[in-house]
């Protein structure tokens, strides 16, 4: 099959530091092209890929110091992408809307997936204005505000089996991973750890429009010895990070998507103490891969059973559920399943004013 992958550009793919969209695209990618598939990946010009690399800009945005405007980047992307367009069976997107007024007359050929939230007020419109873009979820719970939009179904997202080996926890840490914002919790995994007695390490960015939160509510709360931020950190220092932590805090206070931290976690064999919001009952498995709690108390409460997880066990479950195999089986089922659709359509008869005949 010929397959474009569209990226967004604010990260590489894979991303040097933090990045989920770019990352779960790289996986993608590459796991496409080793199953034989020919593959060409749209993303920033320091990309690694076995694909074949179309980059409209040189960097990533986001790390490059003369981006001012990322959204002329996109747009040239988006036009790189048109302007091929016939050379694939089927065009990926992973960059939210952009690409909807562009390919709404050949929709037939696309596959959108959204990796952000869509609880905002802005979007019904948007969507109700292209409603022949084929969709995909990354979790049941990240649609539920649009349940009507044309969804095509729902993939996991999924990790190669050799990116993270199975850890020991014998850190005696907690760990935060991710974003420095108030929907990801920092403070609350910080009052956690504080009521546990435990350390707990912060491996996080801080993005320009966080830099009052992080200033005025996380940055004083860093003087506690039992608290040490260590900023951005990429792939190798990950998973050494996750393997040696008692377990992940993923205090979260927002319908996430899906957070990818946690099944990075999991590959570690490290148990995830999660707030029950957004997608997570669907990721985490109580009692199995770690435990749902709704509020800080039931976090502390949580971390003696979250020791007592067999690490091996969490592995396990990891590889039965999150492996890259199988979110690219899964991908690879919807993209036939659009172009069957995408040629039906083709094929329907018209009448001389364009609509179809019954």
């Amino acid at each position: 099959m010929r397959i474009a992958q569209v990226a967004p550009l604010y990260e590489s793919c894979p991303p040097q530091l933090y990045g989920g969209t770019e990352r779960v695209v790289s996986h993608l990618t590459e796991e496409l092209v080793h199953q034989g598939h020919e593959v060409t990946l749209f993303a920033s010009g320091d990309s690694r890929t076995l694909a074949m690399l179309e980059a409209p800009c040189e960097r990533a945005l986001r790390l490059d110091p003369q981006c001012r405007d990322p959204l002329a980047h996109h747009m040239v992307l988006i036009n790189r992408v048109a302007s091929s367009a016939h050379l694939f069976d089927i065009i990926h997107f992973h960059v939210d809307y952009l690409h909807f007024p562009v390919f709404a007359s050949r929709a037939g050929k696309t596959l959108t997936t959204l990796h952000g939230r869509l609880d905002l007020p802005d979007l019904p419109p948007l969507y109700r204005e292209f409603p022949m873009m084929p969709l995909v979820s990354i979790s049941d719970a990240q649609r539920a505000p649009l349940a009507w939009a044309n969804w095509q179904g729902t993939v996991y997202h999924g990790l190669p089996p050799d990116l993270f080996s199975l850890g020991r926890g014998a850190g005696g840490y907690l760990v935060f991973v991710g974003r420095i914002s108030p929907e990801k919790g920092p403070e609350r995994a910080i009052e956690i750890a504080r009521r546990a007695s435990l350390p707990l390490v912060i491996a996080a960015k801080v993005d320009k429009t966080d830099q009052e939160y992080y200033q005025e509510q996380i940055k004083p709360l860093l003087n506690d010895p039992l608290i040490e931020y260590i900023g951005e950190v990429g792939e190798d220092e990950k998973g050494a990070l996750l393997g040696d932590a008692t377990a992940l805090l993923f205090p979260i206070d927002w319908p996430e998507p899906f957070g990818l931290i946690q099944i990075e976690a999991m590959a570690c064999g490290t148990p995830v103490i999660a707030f029950c919001r957004g997608a997570v009952p669907e990721i985490i498995e109580p009692g199995a891969t770690g435990c749902l709690v709704d509020n800080i108390d039931e976090a502390v409460a949580a971390i003696p059973m979250a020791q007592r997880l067999d690490r091996r066990s969490i592995r396990r479950h990891f590889e039965k559920r999150f492996l890259v195999e199988r979110m690219a089986h899964d991908y690879l089922e919807l993209y036939r399943k659009v172009m069957r659709r995408g040629l039906a359509a083709d094929r329907k008869p018209r009448t001389a004013a364009g609509a179809d005949t019954d």
